[in-house]
């Protein structure tokens, strides 16, 4: 009989690449994960794992199960909904992460709206800004929903992992210094910034993604000359006519702008594409389906 909570640990591995990094991830050793994954290949009669220099790999064998691990995992995350709707206790503790824009403009909304929907459901909120681990902290159960950006690279809308809920998607605008050039344009051409210094995210971050991306569909390589995952930082840096950068038109909201123009940019604006992720199969679990449908409520105004 194979255990749930190996299958659990194979899917980490599978995720993190080493024993070391899916360790940590589970808030184990990386002793017990190799125990725990001796154990699964000794249930299962096959080896799953191959080390090497560069991290740890599935074998064949550990590739197949892995492929049913997905489906075995999203239908006991299923089976644990139905049994807390059984209960019909909606009372619990939701934890949420997201990036700090995301939890101002709908995070902290939501938590607003289920005091008074739902006032058993008790919402913790964690602060995951410019990181990439938003989505393996879901699947590896540190949180229960990630508010998350789409990026390069990131796990797609059909991931048999994960249940992707789109919430909303903004333009990014251009914040050029009052003295640059193009301050005076009604839309600013991506392309007339070509030659400009750039400030910006750090990779990593997945609007440094949206903006590498926008400026090379404009013909150029932006030369990145200051970084910051903080558009405070940002404004302030093109304020003082650092460079010019590319901000997401809703954390510019409320933001000092003296010393700087926002414009919008002329064609196709680049977009940042937001989502609630949960895994597969909990989003209707009975504390986890209020809060998915506060989520939306809010990005709808």
């Amino acid at each position: 009989m194979i255990e749930a909570r190996r299958l659990h640990i194979l899917r980490a591995v599978a995720d993190h690449r080493t024993v070391t990094a899916a360790a940590a991830a589970l808030y184990l050793t990386p002793s017990a994960v190799s125990q725990q994954l001796t154990a699964l290949e000794q249930e299962t009669g096959h080896r799953l794992v191959e080390r090497g220099a560069k991290g740890v790999r599935l074998t064949p064998a550990g590739e197949i199960l892995l492929s049913h691990t997905n489906a075995v995992l999203a239908q006991l995350e299923r089976a644990e909904a139905e049994l807390a709707a059984y209960r019909s206790g909606a009372a619990g503790t939701v934890t949420v992460a997201s990036f700090a824009t995301g939890i101002a403009l709908v995070v902290a909304p939501a938590v607003g709206r289920l005091a008074v929907t739902a006032p058993g459901i008790r919402i913790r909120v964690q602060d995951a800004e410019g990181d990439l681990s938003l989505i393996p902290m879901v699947l590896d159960r540190q949180v229960d929903v990630a508010v998350a950006v789409e990026y390069r690279g990131a796990p797609s809308a059909d991931d048999p992992r994960l249940t992707h809920v789109p919430l909303y998607a903004e333009p990014f605008d251009a914040v050029v210094p009052v003295t640059h050039r193009l301050a005076d344009a009604a839309e600013v051409p991506l392309a007339g910034l070509a030659k400009d210094p750039w400030i910006g995210p750090y990779p990593g971050n997945p609007c440094h993604d949206v903006v590498v991306l926008a400026c090379e569909s404009a013909g150029f390589q932006p030369r990145l000359e200051h970084s910051s995952d903080d558009f405070r930082a940002v404004v302030a840096l093109a304020s003082a006519d650092a460079g010019v950068a590319l901000v997401p038109r809703s954390a510019l909201i409320g933001m000092d702008l003296t010393g700087v123009v926002v414009r919008p940019v002329d064609g196709v604006a680049p977009t940042r594409r937001v989502f609630a992720a949960v895994r597969r199969g909990a989003a209707e679990h009975p504390l986890i389906r209020p809060v998915l449908d506060a989520l939306g409520e809010a990005a709808q105004g």
